[in-house]
């Protein structure tokens, strides 16, 4: 018989909808009962395609005599860290104070008033692996909560004050931002840098776009090669490695290996999102033919797999299908010699790695360790270059076409706003760069989608599915939306969409931004009340909330010379910057905001029809090369309501009955430029060009 979970939307939560546990969603009808019936709650956080999620799942959740022993002692939730990031964020920092780890499934118990009082992640049906065994934690725990009730009480408290007393980050008030910050964060960023593999640390290594995106920018504005050479390492052995999709495009979750081999295998829109704009740009500064087929292969992944009939963004494949991890994506060295004929399978298996032993439990991950031109140099190769290459390419198309009989993976579904956002800007920005007439409509539809499902007036929603549109949003939801209409706006110069951007900025800053502590809130003062108001200022796999808002505010004061917007990105970075500066991995977005805000920067104005052939090739002239700091406007002789929005376009028409381009930097302008060649010339400055007093 299902459980309370069985109306609710997120896959996740109907994933658990027919356990014998009684989960409930998080809400006022599980905490009251809790406080009824004076049990504490087993409040349980996850999302679709996390795969220990799925092993205590099976393990713990779907056995009777488990379920038993958590519907006797405790109140069950169950939530999905997707839809309420603020519970996410807030218990998870009460579970890392505890334990000094975290990570999902996150397992937490709570007085009845959502106090907490003891947690941790994973925990297996028995006692292995130097965990207790689950039906031993809850038993301990609801002895504790009966018999120990004082001591339990003073432990949550004493949590309490010691995360509502954690570091504000509030910036002095005499403090300014310091155009040192870029240089002291790539230095630190040289020392935790792979050199022998690319990336950041050990094992397990996460891809890092946004502090790739902040090296490239670094590297712009001060053209030392050392930093180029580290995005450039990364991004080539990532692309030749397990953690990207060989025959599908689109990147796994992590390599839980140094050296890019062994993926944890979920695929989450928000990666794919940063790490097509990251290649993008790298290849718009080195025009390396590479990175742009690894953006479009990811782009063109997203729209194979992830665009919803309505035109929004689902937000995961699940890691599993058919019980096991991985299973879509491996193979075995007979798959392929029976896919593929002699000698092509013989080159294909020395190009990918494909043993009979296998490089991961016995079967093989699909990665590049020879290309064509390797291959035919080798002795005993009687065949070109050009042959084998072309024999590669009919393998991955052959082994794809076999990969889509297999049962895929899950597809969670789930509309995110944020996620969204960061997926709207890679297609609006893919569509300027490489001429992709189809990622611009992707965009638009999604844009639309965003209009008609998720911004309400002056409220942002949190999620859609099926048709239902819940959950007020929070300020990655705000914030990443408005970026997005920002970036569709200098890609199309619609002006439909800054003024979109626009509001979603000022209800941001109305509904988020603390006057007293003078910082930004992940939560708006309509949001439910919890113990502490959750802020997490780190950027992690997504850019924290502070980050993004801070990138929308700098770029709002370039279009529009409205100091308003630039004092209150800057207070934002400043009460962040010693952090940005000693622990720059922690902070890749927001070192991106601050060299933006730091400058300089390019103001563009664009005149004439932006529909023109004419305009459109001015546009095509922006977007050719790699140029971080800018913001692009313009709009059609007739738009009355553009120059009132965007004061960069005013006085700013025809030459002569032509189109033209205005740049400008510090709100000062050049003569204007009547063609599309001397625009991008002039845009093609040296980096050093571009440098200031750091």
């Amino acid at each position: 018989m299902p459980n309370h979970l069985a109306q609710e939307s997120s896959p996740y939560l109907l994933q658990h909808a027919n356990n014998p546990v009684e989960w409930y969603p998080w809400g006022n009808e599980a905490l009251e009962r809790a406080r009824v019936e004076d049990k504490p709650i087993l409040l349980s956080i996850g999302y679709s395609a996390c795969h220990w999620c799925h092993v205590m799942a099976h393990e713990s959740f779907e056995d009777e005599a488990i379920a038993g022993l958590m519907n006797r002692s405790f109140i069950n939730i169950k939530v999905d860290r997707e839809e309420r990031p603020d519970l996410d964020s807030t218990y998870m920092a009460a579970v890392q104070a505890m334990t000094q780890r975290g990570g999902w499934p996150m397992t937490v118990f709570l007085t009845p008033d959502g106090v907490p009082f003891y947690g941790g992640t994973y925990y297996p049906p028995e006692d292995r692996l130097g965990l207790p065994g689950f039906p031993r934690v809850l038993a301990a725990v609801a002895d504790a909560y009966s018999n120990r009730r004082d001591e339990v009480l003073r432990s949550g408290r004493a949590l309490v004050e010691q995360l509502r007393n954690g570091p504000e980050h509030a910036p002095a008030a005499e403090a300014r931002l310091d155009p040192r910050v870029i240089r002291d964060a790539t230095d630190h960023l040289r020392q935790y840098f792979d050199a022998a593999h690319g990336g950041f640390g050990g094992a397990p290594k996460f891809p890092q776009p946004m502090v790739l995106e902040f090296l490239l920018q670094a590297y712009h504005r001060r053209p030392d090669p050392t930093l180029l050479e580290m995005v450039e390492l990364t991004l080539s052995n990532m692309a030749r490695g397990g953690m990207y999709d060989q025959l599908g495009g689109g990147f796994h979750r992590y390599s839980t290996d140094r050296v890019w081999l062994v993926p944890h295998f979920e695929k989450m829109l928000y990666d794919n999102a940063q790490l097509a704009l990251v290649y993008l740009h790298t290849y718009q500064l080195t025009k390396r033919s590479l990175y742009r087929r690894v953006a479009e292969d990811t782009l063109d992944y997203v729209m194979r797999e992830m665009v919803l009939p309505e035109g929004g963004f689902a937000s995961t494949q699940d890691a599993d299908s058919e019980g096991h991890e991985g299973q879509f994506f491996v193979w075995t060295l007979h798959d392929i010699e029976a896919l593929l004929p002699s000698p092509a399978a013989g080159w294909f298996a020395q190009a990918y790695d494909i043993t009979p032993a296998g490089n991961w439990e016995g079967r093989n991950i699909l990665h590049l360790v020879a290309d064509a031109a390797e291959l035919a140099g080798r002795a005993g190769e009687h065949a070109s270059a050009i042959e084998i290459g072309a024999a590669l390419e009919d393998g991955r198309r052959r082994l794809f076409a076999e990969r889509e009989t297999r049962v895929k993976p899950g597809l969670d579904d789930k509309v995110l706003a944020s996620w969204n956002g960061l997926m709207l800007k890679a297609f609006a920005e893919g569509a300027a760069v490489l001429g992709r007439s189809d990622y611009e409509r992707v965009a638009r539809r999604n844009a639309e989608f965003a209009l008609q499902h998720l911004v309400q007036g002056e409220r942002v929603l949190r999620t859609y599915r099926q048709g239902q549109a819940k959950l007020p949003g929070y300020l990655e939801d705000y914030a990443a939306l408005a970026d997005a209409f920002l970036t569709l706006y200098e890609t199309t110069l619609e002006t439909r969409w800054f003024a979109e951007a626009h509001a979603l900025a000022t209800a941001l800053v109305n509904d988020f931004w603390d006057t007293s502590s003078q910082t930004f809130s992940d939560t708006g003062r309509h949001h439910e009340a919890l113990f502490t108001r959750p802020r997490d200022v780190f950027d992690n796999a997504t850019p924290s909330g502070t980050s993004l808002a801070a990138g929308v505010l700098a770029r709002l004061w370039l279009f529009t010379g409205d100091a308003s917007w630039q004092k209150l990105a800057e207070t934002t970075i400043v009460g962040l910057q010693p952090l940005l500066s000693n622990y720059p991995l922690g902070f890749g977005r927001l070192a991106s905001a601050a060299s933006l805000l730091i400058g300089p920067a390019y103001e563009i104005a664009l005149t004439g029809d932006p529909a023109s052939a004419e305009a459109l090739a001015f546009r095509q002239a922006v977007w050719a090369n790699y140029l971080p700091n800018k913001v692009v406007a313009g709009a059609n002789e007739d738009d009355a309501d553009a120059a009132d929005l965007i004061p960069l376009l005013r006085g700013r028409g025809l030459v002569q009955g032509r189109p033209a381009a205005y740049i400008c930097q510090g709100f000062v302008c050049q003569q204007p430029v009547l063609e599309p060649s001397a625009l991008a010339e002039a845009l093609r400055a040296e980096p050093s060009d571009l440098d200031v007093d750091e």
